[in-house]
């Protein structure tokens, strides 16, 4: 059983997230000749202040790009 783990920044639409199970569940279905009932993907979604680049977090960065 295949198990699709993705890990994203918080804030992308409901919709952009299904695209995603959607699309990642048709490439394994075709390489791994899946059957598409033994696809799990999972999407853990990441506050902002939970992610860090270059010693700050992602809010920390955003909120200095927009000043």
């Amino acid at each position: 059983m295949p198990f699709i783990q993705v890990y994203l920044l918080e804030g992308r639409p409901p919709e952009k997230k299904e695209t995603l199970i959607h699309e990642l569940t048709e490439t394994v279905c075709k390489v791994l000749d899946a059957p598409k009932e033994n696809v799990r993907v999972m999407i853990q979604e990441m506050p902002l202040e939970h992610w860090g680049i270059a010693g700050e977090s992602v809010k920390k960065r955003r909120k200095q790009e927009k000043e």
